[in-house]
């Protein structure tokens, strides 16, 4: 279902069906695509002589994995932009075998005055492993389409 600006309300959650084991591969293919070298993901010897005693998966994995859950049923052809982050949080480390879930609240909506074809909205993003622990927690500014302005 496609949403545009007005469909969405201050308030809505949306708790997203599909749910990804981290595993070594999904952590490693993004430390080398994003040219990450931190040995906390990729030494499993110095990652034991740290406070973890593993290596973690990339919180920036994390982050992309959970909010990449809100596109189908929020913003697919639908945003116009993504306007920034604000309050990106990782209160609890992934680790290679974690089952992650997640869900999106819309936090404000508001009329773009630059973009009258589009509202801004903020969404919430919030990821949980499978002892519900909060693994990630960002709000996502996004510059929607008004559906008066559907692009067809």
């Amino acid at each position: 279902m496609t949403r545009y600006y007005e469909d969405l309300e201050v308030g809505q959650v949306y708790k997203h069906p599909v749910t990804r084991t981290a595993t070594d591969v999904d952590n490693l293919l993004y430390v080398t695509l994003s040219h990450n070298p931190q040995p906390l993901h990729i030494d499993d010897e110095f990652a034991k002589k740290t406070m973890h005693g593993t290596r973690i998966v990339s919180s920036l994995w994390t982050l992309a994995f959970v909010n990449a859950q809100a596109v189908m049923p929020l913003t697919l052809g639908t945003t116009l932009g993504n306007l920034g982050y604000e309050e990106i949080r990782f209160p609890t480390p992934v680790r290679i075998g974690d089952t992650i879930r997640s869900e999106t609240h819309i936090v404000s909506m508001r009329e773009s005055a630059k973009y009258p074809n589009a509202g801004i909205v903020t969404f919430e993003h919030v990821g949980y492993n499978q002892r519900n622990e909060v693994v990630v927690r960002a709000k996502q500014v996004s510059l929607h389409l008004k559906k008066a302005h559907a692009i067809t």
